[in-house]
């Protein structure tokens, strides 16, 4: 059984070894994080040049983990893998390697992201695909109004907030089942607005 944490790197050092297509995805959403990453690969593609990184242009070696925060192992070379797992185990650094669960410290999920919304979904390291697909049938529930919906209720909980009023004792739920997320779908803001400040007055 996994503990399902969506971790905060901004700023942080994030190092992937590895620099062919599956790196590429790993390195881009890590800078989509706003991490700081550093890339060591003897081969880099073009993807991962085009991206703001630092670049290592060799073979892993010990001490590439040095003030990392997490490492991704993304090579074809399973050795490699599994020595980038070994030298994060002793450096206390969180690895996750491509394709080969037995040198995890941590799995990724399929991600599914609408504006400050993520739903993400594991199978622990057993099907990535089976991950994918299910990903991909939530998204086709889920349209861009859940990112809009999302804001809204952000702005209403700012707003108690600053009235000095506890978010905890809203009965948010009586929005969330109100006709808003329809309003949105429709463009009608407005409304949708005026509906959720009925629900928690």
């Amino acid at each position: 059984m996994l503990y399902p944490v969506s971790l905060v790197v901004a700023g942080r050092r994030c190092v992937v070894v590895g620099g062919g297509g599956v790196a590429a995805r790993k390195v881009a959403a890590l800078v989509d994080a706003g991490a700081r990453v550093a890339v060591v690969a003897p081969d880099i593609c073009p993807p991962i040049r085009a991206l703001p990184v630092e670049l290592a242009e060799r073979p892993y070696r010990q001490g590439d983990l040095d003030r990392a925060w997490l490492a991704i192992a993304a090579t074809d070379d399973p050795a490699v893998n599994r020595l980038v797992h070994a030298d994060g185990q002793a450096a206390r650094v969180w690895v996750n390697a491509a394709d080969d669960p037995e040198a995890c410290a941590f799995t990724l999920p399929a991600v599914l992201r609408r504006g400050p919304v993520s739903v993400a979904v594991s199978t622990g390291g057993h099907s990535p695909a089976l991950a994918g697909w299910l990903r991909d049938q939530i998204a086709a529930q889920l349209g861009p109004e859940i990112g809009a919906l999302a804001e809204l209720l952000s702005e209403a909980r700012d707003e108690l907030q600053a009235a000095g009023r506890s978010t905890e004792d809203v009965d948010w739920r009586k929005a969330l089942d109100s006709d808003m997320l329809d309003l949105i779908k429709k463009g009608l803001m407005t409304q949708a607005r005026e509906r959720l400040q009925a629900c928690l007055s």
